[in-house]
This record gives structure tokens, C-alpha cells and sequence, in this order.
């Protein structure tokens, strides 16, 4: 996903309840809760975690869900997994496959009621409550995964269940939940001592710990950058909209009559790229990359130097070289050496273009009478002068066609062509803002398939970056098959006043990117929650994603819905076409900012000893050895990478790449066989996008498209191949 993608869960948790609950069937009779956990619901009978949502849907009921029902029905659901856990390891019968891994399957239902909602909210709309309570869980749910995973009765039951592997006739999904369940158990400690065992409980700890106080600090610095601008003189170049919405934010920050400009991406992108004061752009620009890094309260980096300690000291004690070892064992990369191999096989074609790149805004800079040297402050407002030149375009030309509205109905009028899907908005079903819109998704025989809804518009309390998430996957037991309820959150800037949310080309594309992921969980179709939608490899998960952003560059598709707000005319061919011929301009700099955090990554991860790092000396010694150019900063510095050091993407932000590399690739059969082919379509969704993980992505990339992926259909569409 763009920006920080896929769960919401913190690590423990993730690892814990990837052998959890579905919503409502249990393979097993249920377990009556225990003393503790029926204490603790008798003392808190108006928690709504603590009944069934009367809701349509069963959506999570938003409007009685309070900050402090969170962590009484966390401790409650704890207590009963613990006690579902325990009744396996009690049954007296031989373990089978039923009894212990689909019994753990459907165990810890409670937790996993009160995480999805939770841990949505933390991240889409959190406030100091949540904060402080996400502060008193996170150990809890650290504790809670280390108390299932490095248990030896527990341990040993999985274990006699997977010796018998080879005999017990299971289908492939089956198959896949067995083994997943048991290198869960390996790669949590199972095989460790008691001594090792108790060092691993408090790695955990510690690292789960610095997580969240590395994405509070992030949040907190995000929020305290304003750039107030009071001289109406030094908007000089930003166009109209931008100015309105800076108007708006300084209005709403107590600066009334002034305009104010922040760090978010909807507010420093613009200002980089338009504002014509060269000071001012320098100002904001080191604005956004010293977050963290401003020696303050909310200084990240001794906290992101001892996150890679611990990890290189939990990898090596649970027997991997680094903490990228243990990370791709689980990825279809396999090993941090397949990555660099990846990697350096695109880095000097996207390094030379960018070089390419940054001379020709210097020739423009000279021509222009500038007597100073490209920085990287320049680079978007140069390249944009550039791309207009070059191209009579720029961005803001595509505004007035890419309504937030209309651009909706482009997801849709897609979605609907290649999977036969409909849509039919609800305004009064539950929702945790009043901001959410919220849609009912039929199948194509009409009948419902999931709840989806979406959150757009940035505000102080919501991450940065734009993502999917789900409050309820779907799975399908004893023929009930649960209604999915599917998020997607994104940060576009809020309209001013009566116009419409006019989304840039770029922002129009992420909105495809994100419904990918959306149609991923919506059209899973597998038995097991854990292996629903988009629960697959790290870097297999961007794959689908990629692959929607395509469709809304065919004309075919732009002509639905690429419509002026105010006249209603469709997008003219002429700037069509001049959008393509952009389109890959400026890759170079793209391809190699986000390499650049891609290395930056696994250097950080590949460390081998436990001493923390100088940060910002590590940082500068990657970038040195990789070869960046001092124009370009990597798409994200160590000290506000929140993908890797409060996300779950650490040893993974390659997965972009890799997965815009399936992506490029499985486009190219819709593009043989016609963009809307139903039998491709039908392929696409039938191997890819109803299985999720429960089977290996690969053989499943294999059998739609009857061969592995190659890397040049993403060179090409990126403008990189040798000419």
C-alpha cells in the first residue's frame, strides 16, 4: 500500500492471532469463559466487546465503544485464550489436525473482536487515550504471544500433528495452516531452552515497547511542524486550491487570516512543487526530513538504533544470521541476498536517469540565471517546470477531472467490468467518523459480499500515508461464509468551503492502489481467517494493488469518469496523451528515492552485532556505500521510516518493488488479451485474488500466467531500459 500498508496489529499480536479466531463459527464446541475472564465481563456489563454488535452487519458498534471498554476487554480476551489454549492442551485425545490446529484456528475470538477495532482506530483515528492505552496492552499482547508460542505442551501436541503430515490426506489449504503453524512455533522460540526462552520474552518486549514510542514520537513531530505564512507574497506560484486549503488549516490551527503549511504529504508535496520562494521550500522541506531527528523530546534516534539491536540479538538467538534472515525466510524473496541481487539489477539504470534528471534542471536553473546548485528542496519545483516544458503538463492540469467523487466511480465502474461487482452506498450504518463513507458490495449474482468503507481526508488524528485494513476478514466454515467488512484510508487534503476534493493524477492513482487491496480482501473466498485476503507474504501483498493502479491510465476506463466537476466534459484526448507521454518522466528520481529506503532498510537490518548504532553515522555511511546523489533523499530517513520501525515492513519495504514487478508483468496479459477480458479477469481473481495465503503466491503468479515474472515490463513502463 502507499504509505504504511496492510494490519494495524502490533508485532505480538500479529504473531499471536495468526492462529486465531473467526467471527462466528467455532470448529470446536466453545469454551465457557474462565474465572478470570467472567469476572472481568461481569464487572463490565455495558462493554459492547462483551456481547454480540446489534448492528446491520454486525459492524463494530462505533457510537458505544468508548476508550475505556479497550483495555478491560483486552484483559478479558487474554484470559479466555488462554483458557481455549489450555482446554486443547487438557483434551486427552490424540492430537489431530481438528482437534489442535483448526481448535487453535478458532480460538482467542474475543481478542481478535476488540484488536480489529482498536488497532484500526489507533492508526486511522487515535487520540491520547488510545495512546496511553495501546502503552499498557502492547506487553500484555507480547506476553500473551510468548505464552502460546514457547509453550512445550502446546509445542508438542503441533508438533506430533505435523509428523504426520505426509499421512493425513490434508487439502492444500490445510496443508498450508499445518506448516504455518508450526514454523510459528520455531521461529517464536518452541526449540529454545528455559533461559533462552525467558531472554526472548523480554527482547519482545522491549522492541514492542520502542515501537510505539517511535511512531508517538513520529506523530507528535508531524504535528508540531507549521510553516505560517503571513505575506501573501510568498504564495507566489501555488496554485488557488492550495492556497485555500492552506487557509483552511491555518484557520483551524488558531492562525486566522495567515496560511498555514505542514508535513503531511497532501500539504509539503504541493508547496515543494509550486511555491516559487526558494527559502521557504528550503524550510519546509528540512521540516519534513529532521522529523525525529531535531534532538527533542521526540528524537527517534536512540530508539530506532536499539530497535536494530534487538532484533539482530532475537534473530540470532532464535538461530538466523540477521534479523533479515529470519524476516525472508517467510518472504518469496526467500534470503536479504536475492533482495540486493534484486536490487542492484535496478539501481544503475534508475541512478543514471536520476543523474540524467538532476542535469537537466541544473541547465534550467543556469538558462534562468540561478547561481546555485540543485538541492534536493528544488527538485520537485524544477522537475515540474521541466515536465511542463517538455510536456505542456503538469499535474494541477488533471485537478478539475479527478473529483474525490468521480474517481470513486472510476474504482467502481473497473471493479464492476472485470469481476461483475456492484456497489450501493449506505449513509446509516455504523462508523467511527463522521468522515467514513460507507458501501455495500454485491457479487455478481447480486448477493451481498462485504461491508467496504472509506476514510479520505487528512486529520491530526490519523497517520500519515494511505492503507487498507479490515474489521472483520472473510473466511467460510461449515457453510457460512462472514460478510468481510474492509477499510481503506487514505490522507487527501480536505475541499474548502463549497468545491468538491479535487485529488491530483497521482492521488487519483493511489485510490485504485488502495481498492487492489480492498478487492483482495473483499473477493477472498478460503475456509481459515488466516488465510484470508490479504494475509500472504509481505511481498507478495503490494502485488495485487499494483495491478489496479493500471486501469485507471486506459482511456477507456478515463473516459468514465476522468470528468470536469464543473462542466462535466470527459478528459480531452490531448491531455490524455500528454499524460502518458509524462508518465515516465521524472522516474529516475522515483525509482531511486524509494530504492534508496529500500537499502537503507536492509543495512539497518543485516546488522550482525548488538551494540546500537550511531544513527545518524550508519545512515550517512549507507547512503555513501549505495551511491546517492546529494540531490536525492531516500523516500524515507531512519529517523521517521515508520514502516520499518513501528510498521510491519522491516526487512520488507523492497516488497514495493518486487511486487510492481508481478505487477508490470500480470498487466501485460490483460493488455494481450483486452484490458476487460473476462477470461483473464476471471484467472486473475480466481488464482489470485479469492486464495490469499492458502496457498504458496508463487505457484498461484505461475498459474495465471503459465510462467515466472520477468523485470522488464517494469523497466519499461518506467522509462528505464537501455535505448
Amino acid at each position: 500500500m502507499k504509505g504504511l500498508t496492510l494490519k494495524p496489529l502490533v508485532a505480538a499480536i500479529a504473531i499471536t492471532f495468526s492462529l486465531g479466531a473467526c467471527s462466528h463459527v467455532n470448529h470446536t464446541a466453545p469454551t465457557a469463559p474462565n474465572a478470570l475472564a467472567q469476572h472481568i465481563i461481569d464487572n463490565n456489563a455495558s462493554n459492547p466487546f462483551f456481547k454480540p454488535y446489534n448492528t446491520a452487519f454486525e459492524i463494530p458498534d462505533f457510537a458505544n465503544i468508548k476508550p475505556e471498554h479497550y483495555l478491560p476487554a483486552f484483559k478479558a480476551g487474554i484470559a479466555q485464550h488462554k483458557a481455549e489454549i489450555q482446554a486443547i492442551i487438557d483434551n486427552p485425545d490424540a492430537p489431530t489436525f481438528a482437534n489442535t490446529i483448526e481448535a487453535m484456528e478458532f480460538s482467542g475470538e474475543l481478542t481478535l473482536k476488540v484488536a480489529s477495532v482498536f488497532y484500526n482506530l489507533t492508526g486511522a483515528d487515535t487520540n491520547e487515550q488510545l495512546q496511553a492505552t495501546s502503552k499498557e496492552v502492547s506487553p500484555m499482547l507480547s506476553a500473551a504471544s510468548d505464552d502460546l508460542l514457547l509453550n512445550d505442551a502446546l509445542f508438542q501436541k503441533v508438533k506430533t500433528v505435523y509428523n504426520q503430515r505426509d499421512t493425513l490426506k490434508l487439502s492444500v489449504a490445510q496443508a498450508k495452516l499445518l506448516e504455518d503453524t508450526y514454523k510459528s512455533f520455531t521461529r517464536g522460540g518452541a526449540n529454545l531452552n528455559d533461559l533462552d526462552k525467558t531472554k526472548l520474552r523480554s527482547l519482545n518486549q522491549q522492541i514492542g515497547k520502542l515501537s510505539l514510542e517511535f511512531g508517538d514520537n513520529l506523530l507528535a513531530e508531524t504535528n508540531a511542524f507549521e510553516l505560517v505564512i503571513d505575506n501573501k507574497a510568498d504564495l507566489a506560484g501555488l496554485p488557488d486550491d492550495v492556497i485555500n486549503v492552506a487557509a483552511s488549516t491555518a484557520t483551524k490551527r488558531g492562525h486566522d487570516g495567515k496560511w498555514v503549511f505542514t508535513t503531511s504529504r497532501p500539504s509539503v508535496t504541493p508547496f515543494l512543487t509550486y511555491a516559487d520562494s526558494r527559502e521557504l521550500r528550503e524550510k519546509i522541506y528540512k521540516g519534513y526530513i529532521e522529523r525525529g531527528n531535531n534532538n527533542n523530546a521526540n528524537d527517534n534516534k536512540k530508539i530506532l538504533a536499539n530497535i536494530s539491536a534487538l532484533r539482530a540479538e532475537r534473530a540470532q538467538l532464535l538461530g538466523y544470521k540477521t534479523h533479515a534472515h529470519f524476516v525472508l525466510e517467510e518472504r518469496t524473496a526467500q534470503t536479504p541476498e536475492n533482495v540486493y541481487g534484486l536490487l542492484n539489477k535496478v539501481w544503475p539504470a534508475a541512478l543514471a536517469q536520476a543523474e540524467a534528471e538532476a542535469s537537466d534542471m541544473q541547465a534550467l536553473i543556469d538558462a534562468e540565471g540561478g547561481e546555485f546548485k540543485l538541492a534536493a528542496w528544488d527538485w520537485w519545483y524544477y522537475s515540474d517546470k521541466i515536465r511542463v516544458a517538455k510536456y505542456s503538463f503538469n499535474e494541477q492540469q488533471t485537478r478539475p477531472y479527478f473529483s474525490l467523487e468521480n474517481t470513486l466511480k472510476g474504482v467502481f465502474y473497473t471493479a464492476n467490468r472485470l469481476y461483475g461487482i456492484t456497489v450501493k452506498e449506505r449513509t446509516d450504518l455504523p462508523k467511527y467518523h463522521d468522515e467514513v463513507r460507507t458501501w455495500e458490495v454485491y457479487d455478481s449474482d447480486g448477493k451481498i459480499m462485504a461491508i467496504f468503507m472509506g476514510d479520505y481526508y487528512v486529520r491530526d488524528s490519523k497517520r500519515g500515508g494511505a492503507w487498507m485494513n479490515s474489521y472483520r476478514q472473510q473466511y467460510n466454515m461449515n457453510d457460512v461464509k462472514s460478510t468481510p467488512i474492509i477499510v481503506n484510508v487514505l490522507n487527501y487534503p480536505r475541499p474548502a468551503g463549497d468545491e468538491p476534493a479535487l485529488l491530483t493524477f497521482d492521488e487519483a492513482s493511489t485510490l485504485f492502489h488502495e481498492f487492489g487491496h480492498a478487492l483482495h480482501g473483499m473477493l477472498s473466498d478460503v475456509t481459515y481467517r488466516s488465510q484470508a485476503g490479504t494475509s500472504v507474504p509481505r511481498d507478495y501483498v503490494e502485488f495485487p494493488s499494483q495491478v489496479m493502479e493500471n486501469w485507471m491510465t486506459q482511456p477507456e476506463v478515463l473516459a468514465q469518469f476522468a470528468k470536469h466537476y464543473k462542466t462535466g466534459k470527459v478528459i480531452p484526448n490531448a491531455l490524455v496523451q500528454k499524460i502518458q507521454a509524462a508518465s515516465k518522466f521524472n522516474q529516475g528520481f522515483a525509482t531511486v528515492e524509494y530504492m534508496a529506503a529500500t537499502k537503507l532498510d536492509l543495512d539497518w537490518h543485516t546488522v550482525t552485532d548488538f551494540t546500537p548504532k550511531d544513527a545518524a553515522k550508519f545512515e550517512a555511511e549507507s547512503l555513501d556505500k549505495m551511491g546517492l546523489i546529494s540531490e536525492i533523499a531516500p523516500r524515507y530517513r531512519s529517523t521517521y521510516f515508520s514502516h520499518i520501525f513501528s510498521g510491519g515492513y522491516s526487512a520488507g519495504y523492497y516488497s514495493y518493488l518486487w511486487s510492481d514487478i508481478l505487477g508490470a508483468d500480470a498487466f501485460e496479459a490483460f493488455k494481450e488479451n483486452g484490458i476487460f477480458d473476462k477470461a483473464t479477469a476471471d484467472a486473475f481473481k480466481n488464482t489470485v485474488l479469492s486464495q490469499g495465503g492458502s496457498e504458496d503466491p508463487m505457484l498461484l503468479y505461475k498459474q495465471f500466467r503459465g510462467k515466472e515474472a520477468g523485470i522488464e515490463p517494469l523497466l519499461r513502463s518506467r522509462g528505464l531500459l537501455a535505448k
